[in-house]
């Protein structure tokens, strides 16, 4: 689920919190980022049990409206049940192994917080999306999935009320959510009539190799700080630490980590990682600032014997 790119941007978060409180504490940093990581997949089920939720509010809905024999938005359709017979939601809902999860992290979020669920659902009644749906004589997989992929990406994803609620809980899903909604995508893209029983609870992580390069490169980047400063100095004009801005200078280090301690790792491979890095996280300017101290350092390197790379690099 995690590529390394997120891991490096998970890596680079600490740093920047253990800068900002002046907490040098690494065993503080390597329980952040371990719980960071975790965070992530909590978020992914929080999602997937949204869907869950929004899925028996329909449910409700109807039944109470045959009680009141009332012609509502839910029963003005040639099939008023269809979006509850909805067969990737259903998928969700009989997945024992995301029930699992959701009650083994006790992530029952929505039930504490059900006007979030009514907000949503309320939301989708109203689109435009919902209701040519409803009135679709189509009832195959491929149009129950094309359905839920357009609602969430264009009526549940971007409402402003769940993304505050998301960042009021807890800080760092902030820049997991652009990672996890185009994860949640993907998977839904992907998804067919017949799955595995896992198939809505992949690995967060996809070996134990993915923890051992966040918690190592953490943990190098902190402990060779001063080292690797000094690998900066004098790559560029008018050389201030002060000055630089405190991603670009986190980034930097981080590269430069990678370059000299991480062999496995190709340079182009850690190069580019880098750039993508700062240009989502930091200044306009920033990638090429960090491209050009980036390859004058590689340069040096080689021709000092300093890179020592082997085998097969891994994004």
């Amino acid at each position: 689920m995690l590529t390394r790119r997120h891991i490096r941007v998970k890596v680079m978060q600490c740093i920047y919190a253990l800068i900002q409180s002046k907490d040098d504490s690494l065993p503080k940093q390597e329980k952040f980022l371990k719980v960071s990581i975790a965070n992530t997949y909590s978020l992914y089920l929080l999602w997937l049990s949204l869907f869950i939720e929004l899925h028996q509010r329909a449910a409700n809905q109807i039944d109470l409206a045959s009680k009141k024999y009332l012609n509502t938005e839910e029963t003005a359709f040639p099939d008023e049940l269809k979006f509850t017979k909805n067969k990737l939601l259903l998928q969700l809902i009989q997945s024992q192994t995301l029930k699992e999860e959701l009650t083994n992290r006790k992530l029952d979020n929505w039930y504490l917080n059900e006007e979030y669920v009514k907000l949503i659902y309320n939301a989708i009644l109203e689109s435009t999306i919902y209701k040519n749906y409803m009135n679709s004589n189509d009832n195959s997989y491929e149009s129950d999935k094309q359905v839920i992929i357009e609602l969430f990406k264009e009526v549940i994803a971007p409402n402003d009320k769940i993304y505050e609620y998301f960042e009021d809980d807890k800080l760092t899903w902030i820049d997991d959510i652009p990672i996890v909604n185009t994860f949640i995508v993907r998977l839904f893209k992907k998804a067919k009539a017949q799955q595995k029983p896992d198939y809505f609870t992949p690995k967060l992580l996809k070996d134990k190799e993915d923890m051992d390069f966040a918690n190592q490169l953490l943990s190098k980047t902190l402990l060779k700080n001063d080292a690797l400063e000094k690998e900066i100095e004098g790559k560029t004009p008018n050389w201030d630490k002060d000055r630089i801005a405190d991603v670009d200078a986190i980034l930097l280090k981080m590269a430069i980590c990678e370059l000299l301690h991480f062999p496995s790792i190709p340079e182009r491979v850690t190069i580019n990682e880098y750039l993508e890095i700062a240009k989502e996280y930091s200044t306009p300017k920033s990638s090429i600032f960090i491209n050009g101290i980036l390859d004058k350092l590689t340069k040096e390197y080689k021709a000092e014997g300093k890179l020592n790379k082997m085998g097969r690099g891994l994004l």
